[in-house]
């Protein structure tokens, strides 16, 4: 098994976006292997500031309760969209700063027993909690219809017709049970001249990914709570790693920095509507070219920072 290696993706710029004061109260929603809740942890006041860690995997919580020993700092298991909950719980009113780390961590992309890559053969598992349907389940008894909608829709895969009719045909004959025999049959589907580009597995993982985790959906709830939580002047910075998550993200913040809300084809505003808060970068920022050389993960990584509003 992988050591839980955690390289934190624009570390310093989530520092920066934070804003972290001593005393204040912060929560990662994708703790992971602690390597942002560390460094924030680290620049809290003992007696006064808090960090509050978050994670579903139990081997992410394991380790890092114990990477966050000695400072102000507690792990608890569960998803970032239970944020709300989990805070109560603690007694947390509200959140000076949130950071949420979307996707796979390179433990779990690493572990190859935990079914995330198509690089290795392994049992098709693909759960972030370890708990609940499995990508073989996925595979073996959705629909041909099913399984297109999720190859187009969570991966953006222009050839998801053929793949899913090379998945239902090969299932067949006998159950899919490892990523090696996914990632074959998946490249089946994919002509020949288009394989060179690209490993012609890597959209449909991602896909079947999504789909098992219900990741956009916890996205989807998670934002609102973040909102929810922030004491006024928080911030909240949320890292994606491919266009559908930070499509998302893009799309709610530009929502909550909107301070009409009427219809477009009022003439005059109507709704006295305030913004919510605002954009702490107008484009979202990327790993340098240094960082992205160092940790090939942070390439298509984009950080995105929102500060809600004083009132």
């Amino acid at each position: 098994m992988a050591e839980f290696s955690h390289i934190p993706v624009m570390l310093d710029e989530c520092l920066d976006g934070l804003a972290i004061r001593p005393d204040g109260i912060y929560f990662d929603g994708t703790c992971g292997g602690a390597g942002h809740s560390k460094e924030i942890a680290k620049r809290l006041d003992p007696m006064k500031g808090r960090l509050i860690g978050i994670d579903r995997d139990p081997d992410a919580v394991k380790t890092a309760s114990e990477r966050l020993a000695g400072l102000p700092a507690q792990v608890v298991r569960g998803n970032f969209d239970e944020i709300a909950a989990i805070a109560h719980d603690l007694g947390i009113e509200s959140i000076d700063g949130i950071l949420l780390d979307l996707g796979v961590s390179s433990y779990q992309l690493d572990t190859a027993e935990r079914g995330f890559s198509y690089h290795a053969d392994a049992p098709l598992d693909m759960r972030m909690s370890q708990s609940g349907m499995t990508a073989e389940e996925l595979v073996n008894t959705f629909s041909e219809v099913q399984l297109t909608d999720i190859l187009y829709k969570y991966g953006e895969e222009k050839f998801a017709p053929r793949i899913a009719r090379e998945i239902v045909r090969a299932r067949e004959i006998s159950p899919i049970k490892t990523t090696g025999e996914l990632a074959e049959i998946v490249a089946g589907g994919v002509p020949a001249k288009f394989r060179r580009d690209k490993n012609p597995a890597r959209q449909s993982f991602q896909a079947i990914r999504i789909a098992v985790n219900d990741e956009l959906t916890h996205i989807d709830t998670a934002l609102d709570e973040c909102l929810e939580m922030l004491a006024p002047g928080g911030r909240l910075c949320v890292i994606t790693f491919h266009s559908l998550e930070d499509r998302m993200v893009k799309q709610r913040y530009a929502a909550w920095c909107r301070a009409c809300t009427c219809p477009p084809d009022f003439p005059v505003c109507v709704c006295g509507g305030r913004a919510k808060g605002m954009l702490v970068n107008r484009k979202p920022l990327t790993a340098t070219a240094e960082e992205q050389e160092q940790n090939p993960r942070s390439r298509s990584a984009k950080l995105r920072i929102f500060e809600k509003a004083l009132y």
